[in-house]
């Protein structure tokens, strides 16, 4: 099973979100990002800042999929958000991105294809859960670069995910 084809198992299942910088309201002059950035040459593990960042994103994330009503209307996703606890599939989102991106971390869930079959994921659903992703992203300041990288990680998994019609 190669890294990039068991990315994101929960992907579409709960929201996954890289937190890179904590959100504090504005008055809070104590508010500082939880990463600091590493040389442009670092790993994008070592960029997010690691897997206390990566982590926040993606609690942040799969709460966001959690409640969106184009992925919510799958009965098939339905189903599969009771039977897997948010804690676990955030366990294991954050496992996956934090070794897809360089970092120490093995996850050992199911590849993508497997994990995604039987849910019947649409070409919407899947833009659905981009625009979480995205937004989840910039809600933490994660930089444009890095939010480029991570997207394209996660399109590679798109073929292995969305039901071809």
């Amino acid at each position: 099973m190669t890294i990039r084809s068991c990315l994101f198992i929960g992907l579409l299942v709960t929201p996954f979100s890289l937190t890179l910088a904590q959100q504090q309201p504005a008055s809070n002059p104590a508010a500082r990002p939880l990463y600091l950035a590493a040389a442009p040459q670092g790993s994008l593990y070592e960029r997010l800042g690691g897997v206390y960042p990566i982590s926040a994103v993606v609690d942040d994330f799969i709460e966001r999929l959690l409640v969106n009503d184009t992925l919510n209307a799958n009965s098939a996703l339905r189903e599969a958000r009771q039977r897997v606890p948010k804690q676990g599939l955030k366990f294991h989102v954050t496992t996956q991105v934090c070794q897809v991106t360089g970092g120490p971390c093995q996850y050992t869930g199911r590849d993508m294809r497997e994990a995604h079959a039987h849910l019947h994921i649409s070409e919407g659903e899947w833009k659905a859960m981009l625009a979480d992703f995205r937004a989840s992203l910039s809600k933490f300041d994660v930089p444009a670069a890095e939010q480029a990288e991570l997207v394209d990680i996660v399109n590679s998994t798109k073929a292995d995910i969305v039901a071809t019609p």
